[in-house]
Parts: structure tokens; sequence; C-alpha cells
């Protein structure tokens, strides 16, 4: 699954990003999302998350979508 679209990422879920310093390589990471950074619901190269282990990159693919609520900041205001 693509991961433009806000709403289709949660915390919780696992996903592939791409750093910042990896676009030219394309070298993706994985992990599974703390925080979702990108606050419009689309985003033509990926929504930036943070990484539970602090990585910050832009979502590629979703390989897991966690069953979590999504608990972000601006829900809790």
């Amino acid at each position: 699954m693509s991961g433009n679209n806000r709403d289709t990422i949660k915390i919780g879920s696992t996903v592939r990003v791409i750093k910042k310093s990896d676009q030219k390589t394309g070298k993706v990471s994985e992990g599974i999302v703390k925080e979702i950074l990108t606050k419009s619901k689309f985003h033509p190269h990926g929504i930036k998350v943070i990484l539970e282990d602090g990585i910050i990159g832009r979502v590629k693919e979703i390989v897991n979508v966690s069953n979590n609520k999504d608990i972000s900041k601006e829900k809790l205001i």
C-alpha cells in the first residue's frame, strides 16, 4: 500500500521509508511509526513520519497497518 495518503498511516504501523539523505540512492528503512509529521491529507512524495528508532523519512510503502487507534497530537487537542 502506498504512503501518500495520511489516512492510511496509523501510529504503530510497520512502514518502509526513505530518509532525506537516502533519496538519491533509494535506500529504504523499515520500522514502526511513532509519530506522523505531515499535517496535510496527501503528499505526492509520501507522508513524513518518525519511526520508533528515531528515523525520519517519507513513507513509500505500508507493510502492516496497526489496529491501534491513531493518537496523533492534533486529535488529543
